[in-house]
């Protein structure tokens, strides 16, 4: 008798992202037919994506730490007692057992051994040791222990108070800035992140003025008005010119003491007199718009560098983190819904017109002094300026349905050139990413400078999600890049988000397309740079709150949903019945993670007997799962940056589908980047 022959390895690399429309005889190996919450690695594989968590400033939940506390004679304790030792240590209760407490916020003096530990005035308690800060006696206490820290930390953060959405924020100067309405409805309030929470910015006022020929104003002179007195906060110079003594424009200025301005003469300190053209008007903003920001610098100091925004139901307005500046354009209905900086002239969009204000100038909107206006003849979604020369640029108008390109430096050399007009662009989906990327009707699309006839070319790279994006399309909200990461991220109403991995082969730009399910549907999405070179991505959501991505173990206290549906893969030989033996999954990570295995055979054929369940994952989303039998077993991978997890995997079929799912809120990311199948040919299909 021969002898028999050895398994056949095959090694299946994880790649290619996220498939719906390919028949399944025809997608690729390692590409995915079904995806949640996994996002494709730019260096190869899958991983499960990281947690979100809650923010305004305080301490981060997943900054948490705990304290592992051995204990003799416990009596009694609660989890949220504080246990206090009699030397004064102190810390909130996150476990209790028959040997040991865990706790977490403990103060900074240890606890001692032998002490008496209280919760209030009775005893409970003798301390064995002085507490072991993550001393966890395993990899999953240890895991499940720091989310129950974070939980603790979670419950102290609170939103801007308000009510409704969040409506937009931004990152400056190491600070987030937020706006949300007011309780009641009836106008707009801004907060900003302390290291105590929201704190809210104060509004201040407005007031006319004209002056003759004298130095600029400095901002905090005091005006005054007989016995009215205020603190000058920003000069908005809208025509004239100090030195020529026609200036003219407005104040900001705090809330006046002593009373109201009135139209007439001022002065201001250093005895400049100035003229008030009527009662001071507190700034204030409606409630209801979409924020949008640009930062940009018209000074060309360190401290000019500001914030420019608009939200569609206010005027646009200029702020530092400490004064808002609204800026007036003339127009009758003054509320731009969208904003960017092209050749240091400030633009606006007012539905389907472009304008901009002066060169330099962001508070001029007087086409005598270098402003314009461009009717595009369709509602303006947004801009994405592009590549040019050092005297010329190149800026992207997108419409709905159209996309032009304004080329020139300023009003005397603007040239608009039609790109295409079945190429537009939903609104909040333009970003500039490895090239410029935004939704269009198409799908997802790229925009890049080209050698081709007018200078650019475009892409739609979501082909293979097309049907899923046709449904998703109009619920669009937001959008932003992972520079980490190379992605571009389109978030949608419903709580869906598209992640677009952009990686370079020797074939070029390749895209690779992953889905995600937020528990906290996006409202607004602003990804910035810190002064560190570290990248932080946060967003609001229809609760109001503020959360940063790329944080904690959890959808925000929620367990993160996760699953992998492996293309079928008849490994070289669709027409082939294989006996399958075993299947060995490469695994890297950073912590404590853990995860179901299963597969399908032949496209879970009832024809073909499927592997018996061994054990069952619990908490699946509808519609995840085929309806044929699969095999589950248990892996626990907890501690190796780089680990092979190996599972039996008997069956007979002509293909084979591997399958990868969890839930958890305490478990970190991993990525999975392939497996390796041993199996053997066993007849031809007849």
């Amino acid at each position: 008798m021969g002898q028999a022959k050895p398994p056949i390895p095959a090694m299946i690399q994880f790649k290619g992202g996220l498939d719906q429309e390919t028949p399944p005889l025809l997608l690729p190996s390692g590409m995915l037919r079904q995806s949640l919450n996994y996002e494709a690695d730019v260096n190869g594989g899958y991983a499960r994506t990281k947690g979100y968590e809650i923010f305004n400033g305080n301490t981060s939940p997943s900054s948490a730490v705990y304290t592992y506390l051995e204990c003799t004679s416990i009596t009694g304790g609660a989890v949220g007692d504080t246990l206090t030792g009699a030397g004064g240590a102190t810390g909130k209760i996150i476990v209790v057992a028959a040997t040991y407490f865990v706790v977490t916020k403990r103060n900074a003096t240890a606890y001692v051994i032998g002490e008496n530990l209280n919760v209030g005035a009775g005893t409970i308690a003798v301390a064995s040791t002085v507490g072991v800060v993550s001393g966890a006696p395993s990899t999953l206490l240890h895991a499940q222990w720091m989310n129950l820290a974070a939980d603790v930390y979670r419950a102290d953060i609170a939103p801007p108070t308000g009510s409704g959405s969040n409506l937009g924020g931004i990152r400056f100067g190491g600070v987030l800035y937020t706006f949300r309405n007011n309780a009641g409805g009836t106008a707009a309030d801004v907060w900003k992140s302390t290291a105590s929470g929201w704190s809210q910015v104060t509004l201040f006022n407005e007031i006319g003025f004209t002056v003759g020929a004298v130095a600029v104003p400095a901002e905090g002179a005091t005006l005054t008005q007989g016995g009215v007195t205020a603190t000058l906060k920003r000069v908005v110079l809208t025509s004239g010119t100090f030195a020529g003594g026609n200036a003219a424009g407005r104040f900001i200025i705090s809330n006046p003491a002593g009373g109201n301005f009135a139209a007439g003469a001022a002065t201001l300190t250093g005895g400049v007199t100035c003229t008030l053209s009527a009662v001071q008007t507190a700034i204030a903003l409606l409630p209801g718009g979409r924020y949008e920001f640009i930062v940009e610098n018209f000074g060309g100091t360190v401290a000019t560098k500001r914030i420019y925004g608009v939200d569609g139901v206010n005027r646009g307005f200029e702020f530092d983190g400490t004064v808002l500046v609204p800026i007036t354009t003339g127009m009758t209905a003054d509320t731009p819904n969208h904003v960017i900086s092209h050749k240091k002239q400030l633009c606006y969009a007012f539905g389907a017109s472009f304008q901009h204000a002066a060169p330099g100038t962001p508070y001029i909107w007087s086409a005598v002094l270098g402003a314009s206006e461009i009717g595009m003849g369709d509602t303006i979604t947004g801009f994405a300026i592009q590549p040019g020369s050092e005297t010329s640029g190149a800026m992207a108008i997108f419409t709905r349905n159209l996309t032009s390109i304004l080329y020139g430096s300023g009003v005397g050399t603007w040239n608009l050139v039609g790109y295409r007009e079945e190429i537009g662009a939903y609104p909040y989906t333009i970003q500039n990413a490895a090239n410029t990327m935004f939704l269009d009707d198409q799908g997802v699309t790229t925009f890049q400078t080209s050698q081709a006839f007018g200078n650019f070319a475009h892409n739609a790279v979501s082909a293979r999600l097309k049907s899923w994006l046709n449904s998703q399309r109009t619920k669009a909200v937001a959008s932003c890049v992972s520079r980490d990461k190379s992605q571009y991220r389109l978030f949608f109403s419903d709580g869906y988000a598209l992640y677009v991995t952009f990686a370079q082969t020797a074939k070029g730009t390749a895209y690779y397309l992953t889905s995600m399910l937020l528990l906290n549907p996006v409202t607004w999405v602003y990804s910035s740079e810190e002064t560190d070179g570290s990248e932080t991505i946060f967003f609001g959501s229809t609760d109001g709150n503020v959360y940063q991505m790329e944080k904690g173990t959890s959808f925000d206290g929620g367990a993160i949903e996760h699953y992998l549906y492996l293309a079928w893969d008849s490994l070289k030989s669709p027409r082939t019945i294989k006996n399958f033996y075993d299947c060995t999954m490469e695994i890297s990570g950073s912590g404590y993670f853990e995860f179901s295995f299963a597969y399908a055979l032949g496209y879970s054929s009832s024809d073909i007997v499927q592997p018996t369940p061994q054990s069952a994952v619990t908490s699946f989303s509808a519609g995840g799962w085929d309806a044929a039998g699969v095999v589950w077993d248990m892996g626990v991978w907890d501690g190796q940056t780089l680990m092979p997890s190996h599972f039996d995997m008997p069956g007979e079929a002509e293909n084979i589908s591997l399958i990868i799912t969890g839930s958890s809120d305490y478990c970190e990311t991993a990525r999975f980047s392939g497996a390796l199948i041993h199996y053997s040919h066993r007849r031809e299909m007849r």
